[in-house]
């Protein structure tokens, strides 16, 4: 299967695999707590180590996919993932947790311009929306595939067999990249260009659009980072819902997520092709309001209902953002375009955990770190609306006389 088909299929499956192995740390958190003596704040300190290494790696990872092509990256990005996640369940102490947590993020965050570029250079204008929608629906399959999975291999083998056991799918999935992505000579040959014309970071940086849209990334990472890496545990440690119920029903969530990347696709490509600004503002705003129906709710069932709905915003706004990073991003430098967007914008990931955490460990409930998200996704919500104005002419709407 080669071709576009070969390609959504590859970095679809690529992202499975990558935020399966991302996750696993979230639904193990709980157990990992219990065996290792750890506090929710030194548990936020092992899940933002994974954020510092993918910020690092960002725009060194667009430079790589600039320079040697997105296969290269591609296939040798997902054997160190391999590598560095089973390590997670080969040691105990805090500090070499840590570290092996940040390393396995640096191996993580260098494919991540990779597959904006690969994307940007094979889809037409129209056409991504969709193509980045479908591909980002795996950012939402993975937790619901490994909520379930997880939960059920935690309770049979121990969170250290499993970390171990989920090295194999990432060497897999390099052999699969190595016979489904083109080349890079035939990537430039289908775009028309090579990448021997090189934009400098200072006229990128004098773009605003560019600021605005690492400031919608930021905030909205602040977010997703935090439902990420702390639903379950909140699941389990404040609705006191067993470790096998909380994989199982932390799942739930991220199947409307794949939901809202669909809708907001097929909003993106068509009816709100010339408001994609707007479709990401209101759709962090309408996140905010679902978290905190979600934390005040006063049953289960309704609570699930909340985060439901902030999953499908949450993940929705994931696919409009990143065919606007495109859209705004000049052709001759879309990896290092994306990779200086990743890169503030992780920031917001890299915080999150932690600051989630201390917030829990000093308050005693999950009240304060929930505020924490819905204030990032109103932050982020009006950054879109800054968007508006700096939109590209062809994205603009048309006005009568």
């Amino acid at each position: 299967m080669k071709g576009k088909k070969g390609i959504l299929v590859a970095i679809w499956l690529l992202q499975v695999v990558n935020y399966i192995d991302r996750v696993v740390l979230g639904f193990a958190g709980p157990a990992m707590m219990q065996t290792l003596h750890l506090n929710p704040q030194t548990f936020g300190v092992i899940l933002s180590a994974f954020a510092v290494g993918y910020l690092v790696s960002q725009m060194p990872g667009g430079w790589l996919a600039d320079r040697f092509g997105t296969r290269v990256v591609l296939v040798v990005a997902p054997l160190f993932w391999a590598l560095l996640t089973g390590l997670t369940g080969l040691f105990t102490g805090v500090a070499i947790l840590v570290f092996v947590r940040f390393a396995f993020g640096v191996s993580e965050g260098l494919s991540n311009p990779a597959i904006y570029k690969l994307v940007g250079d094979t889809f037409d204008e129209r056409e991504r929306a969709q193509a980045v929608a479908w591909w980002a629906t795996a950012i939402a399959a993975a937790p619901a595939l490994s909520g379930p999975l997880v939960g059920t291999l935690l309770t049979s083998f121990g969170w250290k067999a499993v970390f171990v056991m989920l090295a194999a799918p990432a060497i897999a999935i390099a052999v699969l990249n190595s016979v489904l992505l083109p080349k890079k000579a035939e990537v430039e040959r289908a775009v028309g260009t090579t990448d021997e014309v090189r934009i400098p970071f200072r006229i990128l940086a004098q773009q605003p659009a560019l600021w605005l849209i690492s400031g919608v990334f930021c905030f909205w990472n602040a977010a997703y980072w935090g439902l990420l890496g702390w639903m379950p545990s909140y699941l389990a440690l404040e609705r006191h819902i067993d470790l096998k119920s909380a994989g199982m029903l932390g799942g739930i969530p991220y199947v409307f997520g794949v939901i809202g990347l669909i809708v907001t696709g097929w909003l993106g490509r068509g009816p709100m092709l010339k408001q994609r600004p707007q479709l990401l503002s209101g759709i962090n705003l309408l996140g905010a309001l679902c978290l905190f129906a979600a934390y005040y709710s006063n049953t289960l069932q309704l609570c699930i209902a909340g985060l439901c709905g902030a999953a499908f915003c949450i993940y929705g706004g994931l696919g409009t953002y990143g065919t606007l990073v495109l859209d705004f991003a000049p052709k001759e430098a879309r990896a290092a375009y994306a990779g200086i967007v990743a890169t503030v914008g992780m920031i917001g990931s890299v915080l999150a955990p932690l600051v989630i955490g201390t917030l829990v460990k000093d308050t005693g409930t999950f009240a304060s770190g929930f505020g924490a998200m819905m204030a990032s996704l109103f932050v982020a919500g009006c950054c879109g609306f800054a968007l508006v104005k700096h939109a590209p002419a062809r994205l603009q709407p048309v006005t009568g006389a």
